[in-house]
Order: C-alpha cells, then structure tokens, then sequence
C-alpha cells in the first residue's frame, strides 16, 4: 500500500465539516502528523481548537482564524441523508452557498489571510456525463445538483479576491462503511440483499476514504493547484460493475435489482442523480503526481473494511 503523502512543514489547518464522515477523517490524519487542526462548530467554542460559526447568519468568528495556514471546508447537508422535496433541495443548495459565502468573506476579511482555501464541491458539477469520459475541463451540466455546484463554487469568489489560493475539491463517492451513500450499502449487500440499480449501465466515479483525505492534503500541499479538481479514482466503473464487485469481495450473492420506478418512489427526484451516469476522471490529480494507494473499486472496497 502506498502510504499517505506528508507535508514536510507543520501547518494550521481549519476545518469545517469537522464531525462528518471526510472532516473527521481528515481532522484525525492531519492531527496523527503533527499538524495544528481547528474545527469550527455552529456553537460557542469551548476550547482552544474550536472556531464557531453559523452558516445560515453568514457568521464566522474571523479572529479565531488568524494565523491558519489554510482552510478545508466540507460542510453541507448530506444529498443522501433524506428523500429529496423542495424543502430539503433548498437545504442542500443553501447549506452550501451559505457556508462557503460564510468561510470566504470570513477569510477575506483578515489582515494575513491564509494560503489556501480547499472547498469541498461535487462531480455532481457535470451532471449526466452517460459513457462520455470527462475530466476538469469539462462544462457544467444541467440541472439541479449543477445548478447548485456551480453556485456552490461561485461563493468562494471573495477568496479569490483577497488572493487566496482556492481548489474546488469535486468528489465522487465515498467508499466507506461508516458512513455516507456507500455506508448504506454495506448492510445490504452484506444480508445477501445487494444488487444492481436500474439497468446498471450509469457509470460511477469513486474514491477510498483513504484517497479522499489523502486528495484533499494533496491540495493544501500543492501551491501550483487551484480551481477545480476531480476527486476520483482513475478507474470509473457502471453499477453493475459495482454490485459484481461488492459480491466478490463480501462473498455474498447480488441477485436482486432495485427497478427504476422504485427508486423514484423511495428517493424523490435524487433517483435521476442515482440512476445517472458520470465517467469523470481525476487528470489535475494524476498531472500532479498524485498516487492512489486503492484504485480500482476492488481495492477501495477491501480498504473499507478494514
């Protein structure tokens, strides 16, 4: 296994989205190197490393963020936490446009601000690429969830402005048993209820939880990256391509199929996005020499688990 790369240099690093399935991954690798870590929590802080904030007010406590050598922000409501209405759909666009407008005009405001500010988006930028390869140079699609990447991106201008270095970290999905899409789907195919998703042609871009927050210090590390860039591993695979291998690697048959109408029944209009495909390719990572420790679906499933 490749390990993970290290900055040579200790750093500060905020965080939002400190207690979510990537945060508190990438909270724990950075402290486990010697690095500084501040979480920002939507309360009064109550001990040194906290910086609170509240998205929706568009406040950030800015003195708590002097002398931070970057910020890696990852908040936003979960696309798979609850069936999607208009109400949560506002939640999922607000939560993310508000908290970036949030952390960047925060930033912006500081006398020394600070290099880099990694902002957490989405592939859901490109919408339904079908079998059609894509990588960062690649139009917004269209949509809801573009329509909300493409927001979502916007937001961190003030960033850029104040001349902060500024990524947009667009993430597939999270190969993970504690939590997230892929969270749910380990019970499943562990009882033997596992099993393809409509057709199971559409194409999906994954990433280890291992890459991911490898990826993301990648980019706090890399002063020549900004703008977007695709975390992905270089090897998407269709749904069905997933189910085989979930069943591999699980030993466990996957014999059912979730039909198309069932999924619009159970998830509201996230289906379309379930059921689409995206082929995106992670080129600004590779043409930085960064090195994917599991990057087939197999080796990110094994990772998984353990």
């Amino acid at each position: 296994m490749v390990t993970m790369q290290r900055s040579a240099l200790r750093k500060r690093v905020a965080v939002t989205g400190a207690s979510g399935l990537i945060g508190s991954a990438l909270v724990h690798s950075l402290r486990a190197d010697g690095h500084d870590v501040l979480r920002l929590v939507r309360r009064p802080a109550r001990t040194a490393d906290e910086v609170e904030w509240d998205p929706k007010r568009l406040y950030v406590d800015a003195a708590g963020l002097v002398g931070v050598d970057a910020v890696v922000h990852l908040a936003g409501a979960g696309v798979g936490e609850r069936r999607w209405n208009e109400a949560y759909k506002k939640e999922i666009r607000d939560s993310r446009v508000l908290s970036t407008t949030a952390v960047a005009q925060a930033l912006a405001s500081l006398a020394d601000p600070p290099e880099a500010l990694v902002c957490g988006t989405a592939l859901g930028f490109y919408g339904d690429t079908g079998t059609r390869a894509v990588d960062e140079s690649a139009p917004a699609g269209t949509g809801f969830l573009p329509s909300v990447c493409v927001e979502w991106e916007a937001a961190a201008a003030p960033a850029e402005e104040a001349g902060i270095r500024v990524t947009y970290a667009r993430t597939g999905l999270v190969v993970a048993r504690q939590g997230g899409a892929w969270g749910r789907l380990f019970p499943v195919f562990r009882a033997g209820l596992g099993g393809r998703m409509g057709d199971g042609r559409q194409y999906w871009s994954h990433i280890s939880l291992h890459d991911e927050v490898a990826a993301l210090r990648h980019l706090v590390d890399t002063p020549s990256l900004s703008g977007p860039v695709n975390l992905t591993a270089p090897e998407p695979v269709t749904n069905r391509e997933v189910t085989a291998a979930m069943g591999r690697v699980l030993r466990r048959p996957t014999l059912f199929t979730v039909p198309a109408p069932a999924l619009k029944v159970v998830l509201g209009d996230f289906a379309q996005d379930v059921l689409g495909s995206q082929r995106v390719l992670p080129g600004r990572l590779l043409e930085t020499g960064f090195d994917f420790a599991f990057p087939t679906i197999d080796d990110s499933i094994r990772a998984a688990l353990h």
